[in-house]
């Protein structure tokens, strides 16, 4: 993968240029369109971009990620460009404006060359469920990159681009990471703003970067954190800058929580093998290892599928061929319109979970399902407080197993949704995580291993993966 740092580096001293890597990665992208990673291609606008970065290094006076060329997640709304969602019902939308982490880049000088593509509404964890057809892992197209924001990971992978912003609502950033060997960082929610972001779950969306490397990803967080007036659960908090104290040197001894035994009981023999090794590393660099038996992990799954679904029914009755988006070719009355239009505009996935959320939030079963879920899930915040209390981190596999191949699970619904287990917690919660490559399974395909901190500490939860990644490589 293509680090934007060495780039830089390789700016600063006249070796290369903006235009020349922009035409490189537009060349790449042509000629891996099998992947099917990107739905819009930005050309146009990334030559411009390009040639005003390099007028400003020219000049002595490049922005931060002056001429980083980046992909967005398809739910990331881009002024003048297509933003689909990976559905049919919004084929023709094209934004007006721009999202505000969109905005944040482009003020720094990023590039961007294009819209990734995605589970449908952010809705799975295969990247299977787009109404464009599936993302391909460009290091065995057989096998899924993850979801939902398959595309963004799968493009930095296969170095379509320096680096990739995607959201997470249950782990998907931090999934494809792992599945694309990448790194994945989902912030502490309300960290970043969401204004743009078009909504999932909103108590559990947060945007968060894909890159190569933790000190690439720690760029383009550091660009994109801080308080947003426009979005009422954005944190009045100062930016941080974590990528000035990526390299500080780390305390003595820290301690790391980890789940015991019984609660890895699922995970495959390649997965555990990774996760063992990683906390040896974490040993050898002074950490005591500490078990943490997570009181509600068989609540996680339950918990966390009744708030997103209950969240998406309220957040997807907008899309009713009304105002905009795919309209059906009805000539009946607007009820007929409007069931229609939902019908063949959403795909399977979507309608399952409209559905459920639409049950959890019915009369009769609101109080038995989503009252007693915001109920678990203040628990769930309570023992990560109560964790936090005494751990520095808190260490897991990204998920139970290496990647799968292409139609493996996409008959069996639930079972893809189990295996959300150990990234939910970290939206329910509100904590941030990052995923980072651990190894590689006997299929060949990558594995990641997630850490996770406190409330608001990504500057610590950069510091530790930053050191951890370079002392796994």
């Amino acid at each position: 993968m293509k680090s934007y740092i060495s780039f830089r580096n390789d700016l600063e001293a006249k070796k290369t240029t903006c235009a020349e890597a922009v035409e490189t990665f537009l060349a790449t992208i042509a000629a891996k369109q099998d992947l099917n990673c990107l739905l819009s291609v930005n050309a146009a606008g990334a030559r411009a971009q390009a040639a005003e970065a390099d007028a400003r290094f020219s000049a002595g006076n490049p922005r931060p990620l002056e001429g980083m060329v980046i992909a967005l997640k398809d739910n990331i709304n881009t002024k003048g460009i297509r933003t689909s969602c990976g559905s049919k019902i919004l084929e023709t939308y094209v934004p007006i404006y721009d999202a505000t982490v969109v905005e944040r880049l482009k003020n720094a000088g990023a590039i961007i060359i294009g819209k990734a593509n995605m589970d449908e509404f952010a809705m799975g964890s295969s990247n299977e469920n787009s109404a464009y057809g599936a993302v391909k892992n460009p290091v065995n197209p057989e096998y899924v990159p993850g979801g939902s924001s398959g595309g963004a990971a799968a493009s930095v992978a296969a170095e379509l681009c320096h680096a990739a912003l995607g959201s997470d609502t249950g782990g998907s950033v931090r999934l494809p990471a792992s599945f694309c060997g990448a790194v994945g960082l989902k912030p502490t929610y309300g960290r970043v703003s969401r204004y743009g972001l078009v909504a999932y779950g909103s108590s559990l969306d947060q945007i968060g970067p894909l890159a190569p490397t933790v000190a690439d990803a720690a760029l383009l967080f550091d660009t994109i954190n801080g308080n947003d007036e426009r979005d009422a659960t954005s944190c009045p908090f100062t930016p941080l800058n974590t990528t000035s104290q990526l390299n500080a040197p780390l305390p003595a001894t820290f301690t790391v929580a980890v789940l015991p035994d019984e609660q890895l009981r699922g995970c495959d023999d390649d997965v555990l093998l990774a996760y063992r090794k990683v906390l040896g590393t974490l040993r050898g660099m002074g950490a005591e290892i500490v078990t943490h038996e997570m009181k509600y992990i068989g609540a996680l799954i339950p918990t966390y599928y009744i708030i997103a679904t209950a969240e998406a029914s309220s957040n997807l009755s907008r899309y009713d061929g009304v105002r905009y988006g795919f309209r059906a070719d009805v000539t009946n009355d607007e009820d007929d319109m409007v069931i229609k239009t939902r019908s063949q505009g959403f795909g399977a996935e979507v309608k399952r979970r409209i559905m459920l959320g639409t049950y959890v939030l019915s009369s009769g079963y609101y109080d038995a399902y989503y009252t007693k879920a915001l109920k678990v899930r203040r628990l769930i915040y309570n023992d990560y407080k109560q964790m936090f209390k005494t751990a520095d981190l808190f260490a897991l596999p990204s998920y139970p197993t290496p990647p799968f191949k292409i139609g493996e699970k996409s008959s069996d619904p639930l079972a893809m949704y189990l295996g959300d287990i150990f990234t939910v917690s970290a939206n329910l919660g509100g904590v941030p995580g990052i995923s980072i490559p651990a190894g590689t399974a006997s299929n060949g395909l990558p594995i990641g291993i997630q850490l996770q901190a406190n409330h608001f500490d990504e500057m610590h939860l950069m510091q530790y993966a930053h050191h951890l990644e370079k002392a796994l490589t």
